[in-house]
């Protein structure tokens, strides 16, 4: 067997991966990098208000209500992202947060902004997939199908 042969055989195994597979290990992935954040923030939230005032000066936005609101929104947004519960809802208000840092907390991170917002952006384009609450809740709600 040829080298190009081999590199097939493994191209279309690894095309046999399903993307539900691909969605809850995306969904885990970015929901474990603001959930910890967020527990970080929870941790040491008087360090947090310190630095939305002193470092991040994100305008418009009161240092104190800024550091709450990013805290509560990391802390629960994951979990639905977990579960697979409203999930393309949930990754709304994380494509705000990384907007928000990206333009005026840390403007030359785009690399690594680009990378978590692809990750929302897939989650969000094909939603959560089959290993979901959603896929559940659908499933049991999906009107049956007419018969011609």
């Amino acid at each position: 067997m040829t080298l190009i042969n081999r590199v097939q055989q493994l191209t279309n195994r690894l095309e046999q991966i399903p993307m539900s597979l691909l969605l809850l290990l995306a969904r885990i992935g970015v929901g474990m990098v603001f959930f910890k954040a967020g527990l970080l923030k929870y941790e040491s939230f008087e360090f947090t208000v310190l630095l939305f005032r002193d470092e991040y000066k994100v305008p418009f936005l009161d240092p104190e209500f800024g550091a709450r609101m990013a805290m509560v929104q990391e802390l629960a947004l994951p979990v639905f992202l977990f579960l697979g519960l409203g999930t393309r809802l949930a990754t709304l208000p994380l494509f705000g947060m990384l907007f928000v840092i990206q333009t005026f907390v840390y403007p030359n991170a785009w690399a690594d902004h680009l990378y978590w917002a692809g990750t929302l952006l897939l989650i969000l384009a094909k939603g959560p997939g089959v290993f979901s609450l959603d896929h559940l809740i659908g499933r049991r709600f999906r009107p049956a199908s007419v018969s011609e």
